[in-house]
């Protein structure tokens, strides 16, 4: 891939994605797998003029050995000086990068349910601190083809071959595989814009999905609770930042409980280090009861038991079927990808800055109005070519959303 393209991604992840300002504080999380790429956003937030950019490195393999031969006990430990940096990041508040490039197979050896204990043991640790954090920082996560990701995509390809196709996929679907990504990325999110200023204008009480492969599937909405998309900004401060890239969707939170039906995942889903295929969840009074796979079903079921809220819904979300990750005709195996692809909705925790008035409202207010409260945040994807979407007001207004796949409006 040519440099040029490369660099100016970084920027592109720097200066919008992120965007680092003078003085700021950076951490990058990143696997030794892309070291050389994780160079050049290093090397942009240093031209943006950031004060310190800290690499928070990780390797799968190592990952797998320590789940392999540690106890639950041990891997959720966590020592003082981890917590310590815990309490660094709410005060310095840096903008955090997150560069994926996971081998959707990684964690496939090691049973789910040591992968949810651990996850369960850990989480009232930083849940504190993530708390403190949110909606007042910067933060974007952006893929970066690995050998292992890419041999997953294109297994019939050579490795530099998959490595250099999976580049070229991605920074298409970035809208960066041109001489001036930012340019043609702030023209993508005007028109994102566009369509969440006018689903917002329609004061939805539900949405009624369905398709041909079964999805049959409604949810509520909450009128004080609104749609998103593309960039947004922090509280206070109100710096602007995109926080996914790539982004096709329009998203919003529904409300906790109130969502019924059956809905078909159209991809498979790739979660910790498990690539879950073909299934079904039943949704009833907003939770889901019952799930049916081809595959990695009780790694599913084991995902949405990890807390009260993983069950029930934080996100629905808004794709056409023509959005450029689908017309590429691959399948990412990475959430990230496979998510702009598709309508999808999302287990677990919603979203409280889509609150209005949210920062003057405390979190049992938020959790009131509708917004669900989790560990986790899994989205699935169930669009389809012949998905039809009906919107309905209070009033039983009926509104065409998708049609046939595709925006109705």
């Amino acid at each position: 891939m040519k440099k040029s393209y490369l660099v100016n991604y970084a920027k592109l992840i720097v200066q919008l994605g992120a965007n680092v300002q003078k003085g700021q504080s950076v951490v990058i999380n990143s696997s030794t797998d892309i070291a050389s790429f994780t160079n050049l956003v290093v090397e942009q937030c240093y031209k943006r003029g950031a004060k310190d950019v800290r690499v928070e490195w990780n390797n799968i393999n190592t990952t797998v050995l320590k789940y392999k031969h540690e106890s639950v006990k041990t891997l959720s430990t966590l020592p003082e000086w981890y917590l310590k940096k815990y309490e660094s990041l709410v005060e310095t508040l840096p903008c955090m990068i997150h560069l994926v490039s996971d081998d959707p197979d990684g964690m496939l050896k090691i049973k789910p349910e040591k992968q949810t204990q651990v996850s369960q043991l850990i989480f009232p640790y930083i849940k504190e601190y993530r708390d403190k954090m949110d909606s007042r920082y910067q933060w974007v996560i952006a893929g970066v083809p690995s050998a292992r990701w890419a041999k997953k995509v294109f297994p019939k390809l050579p490795k530099n071959k998959a490595i250099e196709a999976l580049w070229e996929a991605i920074l298409k679907t970035s809208h960066a595989y041109n001489d001036d990504p930012i340019a043609a990325w702030t023209k993508h999110e005007e028109d994102l814009k566009s369509r969440v200023e006018k689903l917002n204008s329609m004061k939805l009480d539900r949405l009624h999905y369905t398709s041909s492969n079964g999805t049959d599937f409604t949810v509520w909405l909450s009128d004080q609770i609104k749609w998103e998309a593309g960039g947004e900004g922090t509280l206070g401060s109100n710096i602007l930042f995109s926080p996914n890239i790539p982004s096709e969707e329009c998203f919003t939170t529904p409300i906790r409980g109130k969502a019924e039906g059956v809905v078909y995942s159209t991809k498979p889903l790739s979660c910790r280090g498990v690539v879950i295929e073909s299934f079904s969840v039943k949704f009833e009074n907003g939770k889901a009861v019952k799930i049916e796979s081809d595959f990695g079903e009780q790694h599913l079921r084991d995902l949405i038991s990890i807390d009260e809220g993983a069950s029930y819904l934080g996100e629905v979300a808004l794709v056409p079927y023509d959005s450029p990750i689908n017309l590429t005709n691959i399948l990412f195996y990475n959430t990230l990808y496979d998510e702009n692809a598709s309508c999808h909705l999302a287990f677990g925790r919603g979203f409280s800055n889509l609150v209005k008035n949210y920062e003057n409202m405390t979190s049992e207010e938020i959790s009131k109005v509708g917004v669900n409260k989790s560990m986790i945040h899994v989205d699935f994807m169930i669009g389809s070519k012949d998905m039809n979407i009906v919107g309905y007001t209070k009033d039983n207004k009926e509104i065409q959303i998708f049609k046939d796949g595709q925006w109705a409006f």
